[in-house]
C-alpha cells in the first residue's frame, strides 16, 4: 500500500462544526444499532472495537462507547441510518479532495499520490521544494481507476509517481486541472534517524533528573536553567554525555501552578519558573532602587531554597514574576532588541497566540465560559480585541519565552563545552489538560470531548484518565501536521535529544469519552508512519537522538518498527524479565536507553528498602496485605541481587559477616547495566546522592502525597545542593564506576 493510500483511504471529512457527544440517548441507541454496521464504521475511522487486556484476554468495547468516540471524531453513529450515511461518506471523503490533506513519505521510497478531478480533465502535479529549492514534476502513471459520482459530478482519479530523489523536508504539492487548483503538504522523512549511530561505536551514559528539585545555593527555591547548565558541566567533566530532564513545558502564567510537569499548559513553549533572574543581562543596568527590589524578592524566598521537605512553586513563581516584570521594562540595547524581535519572528503566530492566552489567563479562571465560547475563539472579533487591549501583557509573555530560549541555549552550550556528545535531553509529555493554552489555541486539531488515558491494568484496575484531550487524527492531517511539527521544532531548538513519554501514543491512544469511567474507552489509531516520520525528520535536522518511552501494553511489532526508524527504546532494570527470572544483561536491546529506575518508581535506595510498599500501604493503595506485598517485592529483589552476585558485582553475604551496603548495591546494579549492549545508560541523580523519596506516587492526589514537589536530598533527607556535588563521595563514586566500566 502506498503512503498516500495508507494515510487517506479511511479518513473522514473534516466536519464543519465541533463534535457533539451524544448524551443518554446514545446509550439507548447503542442497543438498537446493527453491531456489524457499527463495527465497520469504527474500523473505517480507526476506532478499535476490542483490545487485549493486561490479563491477556480480548475485551470488547461497549457499543455506547463506540458511538461516543465516533461522535468525538465528528461521525454520527447513533442510528443505523446515520451509520449507513457515515459509511457512504467515508467512501466518498477522499474523492471530494483534489489532493490528500498531507502526504508523508520516506526518502528514496517510491510513492504514489492520487489526484481527484473531473473525469477526463488533463491534470499536472508539481512539487515546490522547501526554501525556494526549485520545482519538480510528478509523473502520471497508467493506472485505471473507475470514476465515482461525487454529488452529481463524475470524478476521476489520476495517479502520480513522486520523484525518488526528493530531499528531506517540508515541500508543497500543487495539482492543476483547468480552473481546478489545489495544494497540499508533502513531507519527506528519513528512512532511519541516524543521530544515534555514533553511540553504537562508543556507548554513552548520562544523568536523569527532575530539574525543579535540583537547586544550587543561588537558586530561588526551585532548580533553574542555570542550575541545568552547572549540572551538565559538572557531570560532563566526569564523562557523562547528556542530562535528561523532566518536561520543561509551560504551566499556568500566574500562581497557582500545576505541580506535575506532565500536565502542562502547552507542549511547545517553556516554563518561566525555570528562569535564572540574575542571568538576564538587563539586570546589570537596572537603577539601584529597582535592583535592590529584585534582591529583596530573592531574599524573601531564600528560606524556601533551604527547605528539604517540600518545594513551593507558587511562592517562588510569584516572587520571580515581580522581578521579571521589572526586567521586562528595562531598556534593551539595540542588539538585544534585535535578537528579541528575531525570536518573535521565527516563533510566529504560535508564540503570539500562546502569549495572548497567557495574558487573558492572568485574570480569567480556567473554568470561565470564555474558553469554550466559539465567539471568543482565536480569530474572532472578541479575541482580536483582547489581543489589542492586552498588547503589553502579550509582549511580556513573548519576552519570557525569549529569555527561556536564551538560557536553554546557554545550558546546551555549557553541556557541549564540558564534552557531552548530546547535552540536554528534553522530555515530551503525552498531552495537555483541558484548561490549557493548547486546548484553546489548538482546539481545531484536538478532540475536546474525550480524554487520553489507559485501560485497566494490574496496577490500576479501574483504568486511568489523564484528563488530556488527544490530537484529532484527521484534523491534524488537515492542518498539514504543522502543530506537531512546530512543537517538536521548538523543543529541539537547543537540545541533543528528546524522550517521548508514552511514544506508543503516536500509534494509538486510549480515548475516554466525557462522562465515561476510565476503563470504558477505546483505542483510536493514528497515522504512525506520518507522526514517527515527522519526529525523525525534526530530530535529524536538530541533530538530536530520540528515546521512546515504550513501556506498558503495546502491539509486538511496535518496538521493531521504532528500532527500524532509528528511535531508541527504554529498558528499566526492574521490568526486564525473561520468564520468571531477571533478564540477563547481554539480552537487553541494543537500541535502547537502559536505567535502573524511572521517575514513577522510588529512588533505588528506597526501592531496596521497600519504602514504596509501606507508602502504598499507608495511602490505602494496596489490594492485599502489606505483608504479602512486601514478601513478593523481597522475592523479586532477591532474584535480581542473585544475578548481580552471580556476575561478580557484589561479594555476597558471608556467614556472620557484614552485609552488602546500600551504596555498594546501587553501584552494583548500575555496573550490571554497563554489561548490556544498550547504547545509552541512565543514572538517576537521586541514586547518585542516596535520596529515598519517590517524586511521583501514581494513583494519588496532592492531598495524599506531594507529587513532583520533593527537593533533592540525601540519605538523611537534608537538601543536597549542586554546590555540594563536587565533594560528594557517593556521587563521585557512582559516576566514576559507570564511566570506567563503559570506557575503561
Amino acid at each position: 500500500m502506498t503512503a498516500s493510500d495508507q494515510q487517506h483511504s479511511d479518513r473522514p471529512g473534516t466536519p464543519a462544526d465541533p463534535p457533539r457527544v451524544p448524551s443518554g440517548n446514545a446509550a439507548a441507541a447503542a442497543g438498537t444499532v446493527d453491531p456489524h454496521l457499527l463495527q465497520r464504521l469504527a474500523d473505517a475511522h480507526g476506532v478499535g472495537t476490542s483490545f487485549q487486556g493486561w490479563d491477556g484476554l480480548p475485551h470488547s468495547v461497549a457499543e455506547a462507547t463506540l458511538i461516543k468516540v465516533l461522535a468525538a471524531l465528528g461521525v454520527k453513529a447513533d442510528t443505523n441510518q446515520a451509520i449507513e450515511a457515515a459509511l457512504a461518506e467515508a467512501e466518498l471523503a477522499p474523492w471530494r479532495r483534489v489532493l490528500p490533506p498531507a502526504v508523508v513519505i520516506q526518502q528514496g521510497e517510491p510513492a504514489l499520490v492520487p489526484v481527484h478531478v473531473p473525469e477526463g480533465a488533463a491534470v499536472s502535479l508539481t512539487i515546490a521544494l522547501e526554501d525556494e529549492g526549485g520545482t519538480l514534476e510528478g509523473v502520471q502513471q497508467d493506472v485505471q481507476v473507475q470514476s465515482v459520482d461525487v454529488d452529481g459530478v463524475a470524478t476521476g482519479r489520476a495517479t502520480f509517481a513522486l520523484p525518488e530523489d526528493l530531499p528531506l523536508g517540508w515541500h508543497t504539492m500543487t495539482a492543476e486541472a483547468g480552473s481546478v487548483k489545489a495544494s497540499a503538504v508533502l513531507v519527506v522523512t528519513p528512512r532511519r534517524l541516524t543521530t544515534a549511530a555514533p553511540l553504537e561505536q562508543r556507548r554513552g551514559w548520562g544523568l536523569a533528573t527532575q530539574l525543579y528539585s535540583v537547586r544550587s545555593r543561588r537558586s530561588w527555591g526551585i532548580g533553574d536553567f542555570s542550575d541545568l547548565a552547572d549540572l551538565a558541566a559538572l557531570s560532563g567533566a566526569r564523562g557523562a554525555d547528556y542530562v535528561l530532564v523532566n518536561p520543561l513545558h509551560a504551566a499556568e502564567p500566574v500562581p497557582p501552578v500545576q505541580p506535575s510537569p506532565y500536565s502542562p499548559s502547552t507542549r511547545r513553549f517553556f516554563n518561566p519558573l525555570y528562569i535564572r533572574v540574575e542571568a538576564i543581562p538587563e539586570l546589570a543596568y537596572l537603577k539601584p532602587r529597582k535592583r535592590a527590589a529584585v534582591e529583596k524578592l530573592h531574599e524573601e524566598v531564600s528560606s524556601l531554597n533551604r527547605e528539604g521537605g517540600r518545594l513551593d512553586r507558587n511562592a517562588v513563581y510569584a516572587a520571580k514574576l515581580q522581578a521579571l516584570e521589572m526586567l521586562y521594562h528595562a531598556r534593551r540595547s539595540p542588539a538585544r532588541q534585535a535578537a528579541f524581535d528575531e525570536f518573535c519572528r521565527i516563533s510566529g503566530r504560535g508564540l503570539d497566540d500562546f502569549a495572548l492566552w497567557s495574558a487573558i489567563r492572568e485574570d480569567v479562571a480556567p473554568g470561565d465560559p470564555l474558553w469554550k465560547d466559539p465567539s471568543s475563539a482565536l480569530g474572532t472579533a472578541k479575541a482580536e480585541a483582547l489581543r489589542e487591549k492586552l498588547a503589553d501583557r502579550i509582549g511580556f509573555h513573548r519576552w519570557l519565552q525569549w529569555i527561556c530560549d536564551e538560557q536553554l541555549e546557554e545550558a546546551q552550550k555549557a553541556a557541549l563545552r564540558a564534552g557531552m556528545r548530546l547535552g540536554v535531553v528534553h522530555d515530551l509529555a503525552v498531552g495537555v489538560d483541558h484548561s490549557s493554552a493548547d486546548a484553546w489555541t489548538l482546539r481545531d486539531v484536538l478532540a475536546p470531548a474525550t480524554s487520553v488515558g489507559a485501560p485497566p491494568d494490574m496496577y490500576n484496575q479501574q483504568g486511568q484518565d489523564w484528563g488530556q484531550p488527544p490530537w484529532h487524527p484527521a484534523r491534524l492531517a488537515e492542518a498539514g501536521y504543522q502543530p506537531f511539527r512546530n512543537m517538536l521544532a521548538t523543543v529541539l531548538r537547543h537540545a541533543g535529544g528528546i524522550r517521548v513519554d508514552h511514544i506508543l501514543g503516536l500509534f494509538r491512544l486510549w480515548w475516554i469519552p466525557v462522562g465515561n469511567a476510565p476503563g470504558d474507552g477505546a483505542y483510536v489509531r493514528y497515522d504512525h508512519e506520518a507522526l514517527i516520520g515527522i519526529l525523525a525528520l525534526e530530530a535529524q535536522r536538530a541533530g538530536a537522538v530520540v528515546i521512546g518511552e515504550d513501556l506498558g501494553t503495546f502491539e509486538p511489532w511496535v518496538r521493531d518498527y521504532l528500532a527500524a526508524r532509528g528511535i531508541l527504546g527504554t529498558s528499566i532494570l526492574w521490568f526486564e524479565y525473561d520468564g520468571d527470572s531477571p533478564l540477563a544483561p547481554e539480552k537487553y536491546r541494543t537500541q535502547a536507553l537502559a536505567s535502573v529506575n524511572t521517575h514513577d518508581l522510588p529512588p533505588t535506595a528506597g526501592y531496596l528498602a521497600g519504602d514504596h510498599v509501606a507508602l502504598r500501604s499507608g495511602l490505602g493503595l494496596l489490594e492485599r496485605s502489606e505483608e504479602e506485598e512486601r514478601a513478593e517485592h523481597n522475592a523479586a529483589l532477591e532474584k535480581m541481587l542473585a544475578l548481580v552476585r552471580e556476575r561478580g558485582y557484589l561479594p555476597g553475604k558471608a556467614a556472620g559477616g557484614p552485609g552488602e551496603t546500600e551504596e555498594q548495591t546501587i553501584e552494583a546494579l548500575h555496573l550490571l547495566l554497563t554489561q548490556t549492549p544498550s547504547v545509552l545508560l541512565g543514572v538517576a541523580l537521586v541514586d547518585a546522592v542516596g535520596e529515598r523519596r519517590v517524586q511521583n506516587q501514581p494513583g494519588t492526589s496532592e492531598a495524599l502525597y506531594p507529587n513532583w514537589q520533593v527537593p533533592l536530598g540525601g540519605p538523611d533527607g537534608k537538601p543536597v545542593f549542586l554546590d555540594d556535588l563536587p565533594a560528594n563521595t557517593r556521587f563521585n563514586s557512582l559516576l566514576k564506576a559507570v564511566e570506567e566500566a563503559l570506557h575503561g
